[in-house]
């Protein structure tokens, strides 16, 4: 199996969810199986991720609650999924399939993961569908493994990576830069290095000037690994994104990113999508992996 053409994934592990759950639980199956029928990656259930490895990025105590069920109804309720053990399995997957799949682009320059990107869990509690921080945990382990002393994390995803900026926040190992929704949530932002805020409606030419004005920090910077949270909600059609990008727009965002960061260890985790219909989303995810297919 070549590394180069790996993609993990946990969907395999489903969470029960109340009905009417606006989290889409089902994206991750259908992205998987569109994937497979491409045949362009060979996709792998991603392994679970060890308690003293989350332990790096969060409070143990908090860890230790996830893990065992005792964890407070109220950081619950602020996640936004009820607990449970199928919980517990698919956040353990999520997180592993990222730290697996960034030492597979400290091998061989690319890694992927049909899941993470769960920007919004802080070092003590999760947040926003986060229930651990796997960008965190992952950049984490690399430095403890001497693998990478400098990463960045490119988020892209319409929802601002609070819990990453704040965990990151007085780290100079670590560059953050999130192009977000100005008005979405978090309704309370956090600082990251670069903070890119979009008004409601910002369409393809707006973004992507953006984008186009912050990649080349990521280069001057001089990352060992570029950790890229490539959520698709900011389409149109999505449910939650507000503003107002194309399947064409997106596109060119998945180009630009594979351009500037040609020559450095990429990863990607997949983020947020919540489109009607749920199939563009998918769509989309499936996009953003097939750009990066022949990355170089």
């Amino acid at each position: 199996m070549n590394p180069r053409r790996r993609l993990y994934y946990c969907d395999h592990y489903p969470i029960p969810l109340p009905p009417g759950h606006k989290f889409p639980i089902e994206k991750y199956a259908m992205l998987r199986a569109v994937l497979a029928a491409d045949g362009a990656y060979d996709l792998t259930p991603a392994p679970f991720a060890a308690p003293a490895d989350l332990e790096r990025a969060h409070d143990p105590a908090y860890v230790q609650s996830i893990l065992q069920g005792t964890v407070d109804e109220r950081v619950m309720r602020r996640i936004g999924f009820p607990w449970s053990p199928e919980l517990v399995r698919r956040t353990l997957a999520s997180v592993g399939g990222t730290l697996a799949a960034a030492h597979d682009a400290m091998q061989c320059g690319f890694g992927g993961n049909l899941a993470g990107g769960t920007h919004h869990a802080f070092h003590h509690e999760g947040s926003g569908f986060c229930v651990f921080n796997d960008l965190a945990v992952a950049i984490l382990a690399l430095r403890s493994e001497g693998l990478a002393a400098r990463a960045a994390v490119l988020d892209l995803d319409v929802h601002q990576g609070d819990g990453t900026a704040a965990i990151f926040e007085n780290d100079p190992a670590v560059l953050t830069i999130s192009l977000h929704g100005e008005h979405n949530f978090p309704f309370r932002k956090q600082r990251s290095q670069i903070d890119i805020a979009l008004p409601d409606g910002t369409d393809d030419a707006r973004y992507l000037d953006h984008l186009e004005q912050v990649l080349p920090e990521i280069i001057s910077y001089n990352p060992n690994i570029v950790f890229y949270q490539a959520g698709v909600d900011a389409l149109s059609c999505d449910r939650l994104g507000r503003l107002a990008l194309t399947p064409d727009g997106l596109r060119r965002r998945d180009q630009l990113v594979r351009e500037a960061t040609t020559g450095v260890p990429l990863i990607i985790t997949l983020g947020g999508g919540y489109g009607d219909p749920i199939e563009q989303t998918v769509l989309a995810h499936a996009c953003t992996f097939l750009t990066f297919l022949n990355r170089s």
